[in-house]
């Protein structure tokens, strides 16, 4: 499988079987996407929250190739208010599609939609696809119970923010990375706007003397995993 950044918080997560997975794609507002809403497409789409900024372009890209959202239920059906498919869920619940296995948790943050109605309980994701377990945790603050999501569900790759101020930056994601103990943490949602400015190579050299390997992505960068 193979795992594709866009800065921000959208990612791309293609199957060994070529199913394509979007989460979060935000890039027409997005002063720092390598690519526009236009150059992709994607058989799921996978949203964490309903800030305009993790919503982004995802309508516009479901208008071309119709993928399956996947949140939390009161986000899911504002999707389906839209006129797109969708797969409710919540916190905590967990369910297989045919690329894997996806749950839910929480994550410490806010939720609305782009024209204001409230978007349900924001979350994080822990995916299971090809035998590789990843955690985006979404926009959150640190919470004592990363320790818990690490020990239930063992995560090869942890998707995190360090661009504080909306949400952890450096110092807590190093302490969310010791808590969950992954193999492997990648950082997100950073200098995408002045506001969340934050070097992720400092961020890598904190983590690595936690004794977890810390993977920088540059910009539409992919990786095999």
């Amino acid at each position: 499988m193979k795992l594709r950044y866009f800065s921000h918080s959208a990612f791309q997560i293609t199957s060994s079987s070529g199913i394509r997975i979007l989460i979060d794609p935000f890039f027409e507002n997005n002063p720092t996407a390598p690519v526009s809403a236009d150059e992709l497409s994607a058989e799921y789409i996978i949203l964490t929250h309903a800030h305009g900024d993790h919503v982004g372009d995802s309508f516009k890209i479901a208008d071309r190739c119709d993928p399956l959202f996947i949140s939390v239920n009161e986000l899911a059906n504002y999707c389906i208010e839209k006129g797109y498919r969708a797969h409710n869920m919540h916190i905590g619940g967990a369910f297989v599609f045919e690329f894997g296995r996806v749950k839910l948790t929480i994550a410490h943050h806010g939720s609305m939609t782009p024209d204001n109605t409230y978007g349900g309980s924001p979350a994080g994701v822990v995916l299971s696809v090809d035998g590789v377990t990843l955690y985006h945790t979404g926009d959150t603050g640190l919470f004592y119970d990363m320790k818990l999501i690490g020990e239930r569900d063992k995560i090869d790759y942890m998707l995190l923010p360090i661009g504080d101020n909306f949400t952890m930056g450096i110092d807590d994601a190093v302490k969310a990375v010791e808590l969950t103990e992954p193999r492997v943490a990648i950082p997100m949602h950073y200098n995408t706007f002045p506001v969340i400015e934050a070097d992720p190579h400092e961020f890598k050299d904190k983590v690595a003397r936690t004794g977890t390997k810390a993977l920088v992505l540059e910009y539409g960068e992919e990786i095999e995993l």
